[in-house]
C-alpha cells in the first residue's frame, strides 16, 4: 500500500505523462490533418490551425479557402489537449504552494476550456455567418492566454524558489514569447498573409513548455531533493 510519499510520486509521474501526451498528440494530429489537405495545399504560414478543424469544404474564412478532410482528427487534438492539460493540473496541484496551486489550476481550466471550445465550435464560414465564430475566437483567446500564463506563473515560482531554475526560465521565456505573439496577432489578423505565423507563435510555446515540464518531472530522480515545482521545504518523492 502506498504511503503519502508514494502517492505524491505517482501523482507527479501521472501528471508528467499527461503533459507529454497532450503536447505530442497535438503536434502529431495537426501534422496528420494538414497532410490530408490537398486542394488548396495547407500552408503553415498562411492557414490558421483552426482551419484544420472546419467540417465544411470549399468556403472561405478571412480570405482563406478551407477544406480539411481530416477535420475530426484536428478537433480531437484540440479536445485531448484541453482535457489532458486540466488533468495534469489536478494531478500536479499538491506540488505547488497554497495560493499558487489555485492560480495554476484556474489558468489551466481557462486554457483547457478554451481549446476544447475551439474543437467544438469551429472557425468555419457557417460560424462566421451565424455569429458562433465569436465563441470560437473566445475559446482561442482563452487557450492562448491561459496556457502561456501558466508557463509564466509556474516559471516565476521555480525561479524564485531556486528549484530547477533552468525550468523556471524556460517557462517564463516561452510564456512571454507566446503572449507577445498573441498580441501581435491582433494587429495583423485581417488580410495579412503571415498572421498564422503569429497564431502559431502564441500556441506552440504552450506545447513546448508542457512537454519540457513533463520530461523534467519524469526525470526528477534525486533522493531527498525537492521536486521541480515544489517549495524547498517540501520533501521529494522517490
Amino acid at each position: 500500500m502506498l504511503d503519502a510519499s508514494g502517492i505524491r510520486s505517482l501523482s507527479r509521474k501521472a501528471g508528467a505523462v499527461a503533459l507529454i501526451v497532450a503536447a505530442v498528440q497535438y503536434v502529431a494530429l495537426e501534422a496528420v490533418a494538414a497532410s490530408a489537405w490537398k486542394d488548396p495545399p495547407y500552408q503553415y504560414s498562411f492557414n490558421f490551425i483552426s482551419d484544420l478543424g472546419v467540417p465544411s469544404c470549399g468556403g472561405e474564412v478571412d480570405g482563406r479557402t478551407v477544406c480539411s478532410p481530416l477535420h475530426v482528427v484536428m478537433n480531437t487534438g484540440f479536445v485531448v489537449q484541453g482535457v489532458s492539460f486540466v488533468v495534469a493540473a489536478v494531478l500536479l496541484f499538491p506540488m505547488l504552494p497554497d495560493r499558487l496551486r489555485w492560480i495554476y489550476l484556474a489558468l489551466a481550466v481557462v486554457h483547457g476550456a478554451g481549446i476544447t471550445l475551439v474543437g467544438l465550435v469551429h472557425g468555419s464560414p457557417e460560424a462566421a455567418a451565424d455569429g458562433s465564430m465569436t465563441w470560437h475566437i473566445l475559446g482561442a483567446m482563452m487557450a492562448i492566454f491561459g496556457g502561456n500564463l501558466v508557463s509564466i506563473v509556474v516559471g516565476r515560482h521555480l525561479l524564485g524558489s531556486g528549484t530547477a531554475r533552468w525550468l523556471g526560465i524556460t517557462g517564463i521565456v516561452l510564456g512571454a514569447f507566446g503572449l507577445v505573439c498573441a498580441l501581435l496577432l491582433q494587429t495583423v489578423m485581417n488580410g495579412n498573409n503571415v498572421a498564422a505565423v503569429f497564431e502559431r507563435g502564441g500556441v506552440y510555446p504552450i506545447m513546448v513548455a508542457e512537454f519540457v515540464a513533463g520530461v523534467a518531472l519524469l526525470a526528477w530522480r534525486r533522493p531527498g531533493a525537492p521536486l521541480p515545482a515544489e517549495p524547498r521545504s517540501a520533501g521529494a518523492a522517490a
